[in-house]
């Protein structure tokens, strides 16, 4: 018998991934735009909580505008907006590891860096860019990284993201990561704290079983998995075994939400 999850508490405020969530490749899913709309409709606030750390909040809200979904840049959290407040908390100067595409919400790139910040970089993972950084970090640079998912799924099939390499990092410089993206306890609460809410009270949608649902429920908030993106044959099992609801989709989620 498949276990059953934890009823829901109080819903506040949802915080909802954005790909395998929103939209897939290069289409919105079937009914997530007119989620939003129901969620705007019914007064409930959300934010756009993404690991996603190719693009910028203005170019992924533009890109989010045209498959149809009425947001705004302020409504999108990432681990690069929420970056430069932790690195100059920790006095960090860093040299950075990421796609070119994301430099505008990135801190400033050092002459002298003491840190390395990593995000997915994508095809800039050369050998000279991971040995660059490599040279940082043995000098005693400390390793931050926007997030360490392991795959996600785009329009031509799965693809890595910045986790492997994160790890090949961590392996050759024998250092740990500090993570600023999901499934980071911090990335979750501030999200649930931008709106006002505790994160008992916020609930996060999302496709990814481990730094979405589990990430969130391991910081204290309520989790929801659905079956799109990258949701893949027995994360079902386990979502509900850790107390997440599983719903075919945003829109289903939402139906039963608002209803």
């Amino acid at each position: 018998m498949a276990p059953e999850p934890k009823p829901l508490g109080k819903i506040a405020g949802l915080l909802l991934d954005v790909g395998g969530v929103l939209y897939q490749g290069d289409e919105a899913i079937a009914g997530s735009a007119e989620a939003l709309t129901a969620l705007r409709e019914r007064e409930m606030p959300f934010r756009l909580l993404t690991n996603t750390t190719r693009t910028t909040r203005a170019s992924l809200a533009k890109r989010l505008q045209g498959f149809g979904f009425e947001v705004t840049e302020e409504e999108i959290v990432t681990p690069a907006s929420v970056a430069s407040a932790i690195l100059e908390r920790d006095g960090a100067h860093p040299h950075l590891l990421v796609h070119p595409g994301l430099l505008p919400d990135c801190p400033e790139e050092a002459a002298e860096p003491n840190a390395v910040l990593v995000g997915d970089a994508g095809e800039h993972f050369t050998f000279e860019n991971m040995n660059r950084a490599f040279n940082v970090l043995i000098e005693g640079g400390t390793l931050y990284a926007l997030g360490r998912n392991r795959f996600f799924r785009s329009a031509s099939g799965f693809e890595l993201d910045a986790g492997p390499f994160v790890a090949a990092l961590e392996y050759a410089a024998e250092t740990e990561a500090v993570l600023i993206g999901k499934p980071s306890k911090d990335f979750f609460v501030t999200a649930a704290h931008d709106m006002g809410f505790a994160p008992e009270e916020t609930l996060m949608v999302g496709d990814d079983l481990e730094s979405d649902v589990e990430g969130a429920i391991a910081a204290g908030l309520q989790a929801a998995l659905v079956r799109t993106g990258k949701f893949r044959d027995g994360d079902a099992t386990r979502a509900r075994k850790g107390g997440a609801r599983v719903a075919a989709s945003l829109s289903e989620f939402v139906e039963g939400l608002v209803a």
